[in-house]
């Protein structure tokens, strides 16, 4: 059998190690082929497929990024998508399908696998908000930075008598802030999932001040909701949309920390971390279940899984309709946010 991989969506951290464990099950364990397509479904649309072995995936372990590249293309925004994929695989000679990605890219996959194509799913996302999985890689290594960068932000924040906003990632749900929040100290944490009003942001602060301490760390997700004291969203984001309609977010910290500042009277300055939370060598974490998700996601190609996604549930490898995957999102619920508010000021 020949079966093809790909990376699609944002990349993230662990992606090669889901490459290189796909590339060692097929070959050592089953003599399979695998080819790597490129840029995610675009690589299908064009045909932009490689042979991938056992030499191209020696030293992998440790890079960030995807040896594959990656686009957050919608084959479903071309009319003759659907049919260009199937005849894609048809002429390569590609019998199964291992589409690595998140919401969007497994939305797709389902749609592909619904249409009888032989396909199975890889769940990724730094966000931690594909539903069916208790993680996904890349979000560790983003949780990492992100904690690090707030110790980091301690100090100065505390030479200075400053507040600081810290804005990461978390368009729909804020698993990266809540935790991130929660390992860094962070005074107040700001997620999608709980909407605020800038005046009760302002009053964790004055009351942090008031108890005579003279900083505060505040943690903002970029997709927080926080409105005016009428219940007007404070930040509007852009109009510009990736191929799955997704509105490009980023930039609310400045909005908070201005407001911050006008409200209490103390000196605040904001920090975006970015893209820094994507890039550079997963942690061991990460490695560890990239592995696990690449052999297993092999072994269901094997079992003619199609139309299904490998998963971690407890500390067991499962898998699950690519359906229950995309039907609905995972996010912070009440419980675990209570247990954040115990450390606010």
């Amino acid at each position: 059998m020949r079966v093809g991989v790909l990376t699609g969506g944002g990349d993230c951290p662990g992606l090669n190690a889901v490459i290189r464990a796909v590339v060692k099950r097929a070959v050592k364990t089953y003599g399979w082929e695998v080819v790597g397509i490129r840029h995610g479904w675009r690589g299908l649309l064009i045909e932009e497929i490689d042979a991938l072995g056992l030499d191209d995936v020696a030293g992998i372990l440790p890079r960030g990024g995807t040896i594959l590249g990656t686009s957050r293309t919608n084959p479903y925004k071309d009319p003759q998508g659907e049919a260009k994929i199937r005849a894609a695989l048809e002429k390569h000679g590609i019998g199964a399908l291992i589409a690595i990605g998140g919401e969007d890219t497994l939305g797709a996959a389902n749609k592909l696998a619904a249409a009888g194509m032989p396909v199975v799913g890889v769940p990724k996302t730094i966000d931690n908000d594909v539903n069916g999985t208790d993680y996904t890689f890349g979000f560790d290594t983003a949780l990492s930075i992100a904690t690090e960068a707030i110790d980091r932000l301690h100090t100065t924040a505390e030479s200075h008598d400053r507040v600081m906003v810290v804005e990461v990632m978390g368009r729909h749900a804020g698993w990266i802030g809540l935790q991130s929040g929660i390992a860094g100290g962070a005074d107040l944490i700001l997620i999608p999932e709980f909407p605020v009003t800038i005046r009760e942001i302002c009053e964790v602060v004055r009351r942090r001040h008031d108890q005579g301490k003279s900083f505060s760390i505040v943690v903002v997700s970029e997709g927080a909701q926080v409105s005016d004291n009428e219940g007007k969203s404070i930040f509007v984001p852009g109009d510009k949309r990736d191929a799955f309609g997704h509105v490009r977010l980023g930039g609310i910290a400045p909005t908070i920390a201005d407001l911050i500042e006008a409200g209490t009277g103390f000196e605040t300055r904001y920090t975006v971390l970015g893209h820094i939370q994507r890039g550079g060598s997963p942690t061991a974490f990460d490695r560890v279940l990239g592995s696990r998700f690449g052999v297993a996601a092999v072994d269901l190609v094997a079992r003619r899984g199609f139309g299904r996604m490998v998963a971690i549930q407890g500390t067991q490898i499962v898998d699950l309709p690519l359906a229950e995957a995309v039907g609905s999102m995972k996010v912070v619920g009440p419980d675990l946010y209570e247990t954040a508010r115990v450390f606010f000021s």
